[in-house]
């Protein structure tokens, strides 16, 4: 009787270890799934990242729609206006050069 549980065990250790070995050798087995896991964590990392971009996005939102000067920065920023009498020195050649 210990003979035969013993040889059981065996063989299933042994179907084990070969379905263990095709799944690593099929290229649609195990291979395939780490690839995949790696590409979930990549997702995972570039959404916490856009997450965040989102918020800041938001924050900004809600800056221009109830705070006048961050209005006023954010139009002499993109748009480059100036208020009259003002004068502005380019140090440098800053996205793609003076307007």
């Amino acid at each position: 009787m210990a003979v035969t549980r013993g040889r059981r065990w065996g063989v299933y250790v042994g179907v084990v270890a070969l379905l263990a070995a095709l799944s690593a050798a099929d290229p649609s087995g195990l291979r395939k799934h780490l690839r995949l896991a790696g590409e979930v964590d990549q997702m995972r990392a570039e959404n916490e990242r856009l997450a965040s971009e989102n918020a800041r996005l938001a924050r900004e939102v809600r800056a221009l729609r109830s705070e006048p000067a961050a209005l006023e920065r954010a139009v002499r920023e993109e748009l480059r206006y100036i208020r009259p009498g003002e004068r502005v020195y380019w140090l440098g050649a800053e996205r793609g050069g003076a307007p």
